[in-house]
């Protein structure tokens, strides 16, 4: 006779699972409804809040009308500079002060009190530094992404296993091989989670920055509708904002799982 611990624990069928993720979606649709039918009914004015099926037409007269690509391009045009820039200084910065006792005194002291400043704080600062071009929207970005990839390099550098650095130096690598071939490496799925919190944080600083004197950009659109009072067109942008932040966190799973499949312990979704 079997053993209790000894019979296999039969696993959800592809049905089962379907069946759950199609569970997720039900109070989200339930909110749309509820949504749509206050909108309908009243209770919740225009002014207030457009209903989703306004929101879907607005959306749809914008695309078709090439005013919503358009300002998206500027956008993610922002964002895609901000975020490069940011991640290189970042980068750079955690690669001097991870690898060296003497970057680390240089360089993390005045980016730890930089740091504990809320950066969005700075933005009459940089109004004042930089005017109100693209200078100091980029500028924004750069700087609310620097500071995660800094910190998340930088422990993932001081992080990696002495045990396979000095396993890699018995076979002769030193320097830059070193570095190359397992320092990084080791350091990977720390850079990719800061990679992640810098995404966030960029579409943060772009919602912000956008906001400054903007001649164009979802900020833009938002401002313009905010003083016509169009909260379909509002609604649109943020949730455009959200899709595409979604996105860029999508990709960077993406890269999570073609990075880091050489690691033992990494289960593929």
């Amino acid at each position: 006779m079997a053993l209790a611990a000894d019979v296999p624990i039969p696993r959800p069928r592809f049905a089962s699972r379907l069946s759950l993720a199609g569970q997720r979606w039900i109070s989200p649709l339930v909110l749309v409804l509820l949504w749509e039918l206050g909108s309908r009914t009243g209770v919740i004015p225009v002014r207030i809040l457009a209903a989703p099926s306004s929101v879907l037409v607005t959306f749809w007269q914008m695309t078709l009308s090439g005013e919503l690509p358009s300002n998206l391009l500027v956008s993610l045009t922002r964002v895609a500079v901000g975020l490069t820039l940011g991640v290189f200084i970042g980068s750079g910065l955690a690669i001097a002060s991870g690898l060296s006792r003497l970057g680390e005194s240089l360089v993390d002291p005045p980016l730890q009190m930089i740091r504990t400043l809320p950066f969005l704080a700075l933005v009459p600062l940089f109004i004042v530094w930089f005017g109100i071009g693209e200078t100091p929207k980029i500028g924004l970005i750069v700087l609310g992404v620097a500071f995660p990839t800094y910190l998340n390099l930088f422990n993932g550098i001081r992080g990696v296993d002495a045990r396979l650095v000095e396993a890699a130096r018995s076979y002769g690598l030193k320097g830059w091989e070193l570095i190359r071939h397992v320092v990084l490496p080791g350091a990977m799925p720390s850079f990719l989670l800061g990679l992640r919190m810098a995404l966030g944080v960029a579409w943060l600083s772009l919602v912000v920055s956008e906001q400054i004197n903007a001649s164009a950009g979802l900020g833009y659109l938002i401002n313009n509708a905010r003083d016509f009072m169009r909260t379909d067109v509002i609604v649109v942008c943020l949730v455009v904002y959200a899709l595409l932040g979604l996105g860029a966190d999508a990709i960077v799973r993406a890269l999570e799982r073609h990075a880091l499949a050489w690691r033992p312990s990494f289960v593929k979704a």
